[in-house]
Order: C-alpha cells, then structure tokens, then sequence
C-alpha cells in the first residue's frame, strides 16, 4: 500500500488533484466534487490533531474496520460515510480544493515524525500505517471521480 508521506504516492496525488474541476462528475456516490475535496479533509484534520470531530474509542470499530483502512484491498464503491464528513451543503470546489492541498502538504512535511497521537476512534496506528490510510481514502475518492 502507497502512503502520502511517500515522496512519489505525494506528487501522484497531487497531479490526479489538479485534474479534478468544479465540473468533474463522480462514477459513484452522492457527493459533488466540492463535498469530495471537503469530505477528504477530515481524515487530515484528524492526523494533523486539528479537531477530533468529537469521535470516542470503539472497540467495534477497531476489530472491524481499523485494517480496513489501510491495507492494500480497496474499498467497495459506495460505501457508507461517516456522519461528521457529511454534508449536503454546496461547498466551493476551489476554495475546498486549496483547502485540502493545504493538508497534503502539512502531511507531506510531517513525513519523517515517528510518532503520531493515537485515532481518537481507531486508536494507535503506526507512522506508516497513518501515510498509508492517507493515501488510501485520497486515492478512493480520487478514483470516484475518475481520475
């Protein structure tokens, strides 16, 4: 599995990002391309220590789905979204967009951290283990929106 705080997973993300526009339109999913680029913030926010979206630890979600995010099986199409990256607001594509790259690059830079605070749902992940479910969820919702 590729992980963001990879120099070459980091600048493929980046180009297929700069192939998205206010009209691309997604093969999957409900959301438009402005809720995409706001959805994929909030996983960064969270490895970032931004905001925790108020999440508690579960201990269903780590023997469920804590591999899930970021081993190397792709996820199904249309798999359902966790309430706190939802929205049905109109979100602005370019705005939300250098929003979003801006997370990347901090993500990027905080490549060579060994450490990171623990999934406020998921609990401890290794360095790797955070760049790779970076990578992944980017990549699911790149791909959504065929590119």
């Amino acid at each position: 599995m590729q992980s963001i705080f990879d120099e070459n997973a980091y600048n493929e993300i980046k180009a297929r990002m700069d192939k998205l526009n206010e009209n691309s339109e997604a093969d999957w999913g409900k959301m438009n391309v402005g809720q995409m680029v706001w959805h994929c913030q909030g996983p960064l926010n969270i490895l970032l220590g931004k905001t925790d979206y108020g999440m508690k630890p579960s201990w269903l979600a780590k023997l469920f789905f804590k591999k899930s995010l970021y081993n190397d099986k792709p996820w199904k199409k249309g798999l359902p979204t966790a309430k706190f990256l939802k929205t049905k607001d109109e979100k602005d594509f370019n705005a939300e967009k250098n929003n979003l790259e801006t997370l990347i690059d901090e993500a990027y830079a905080q490549r060579e951290k060994a450490e990171w605070e623990p999934h406020p749902a998921f609990g401890y992940f290794t360095a790797q283990q955070w760049g790779q479910m970076q990578y992944k969820h980017l990549d699911h919702h790149l791909r959504q929106f065929g590119v």
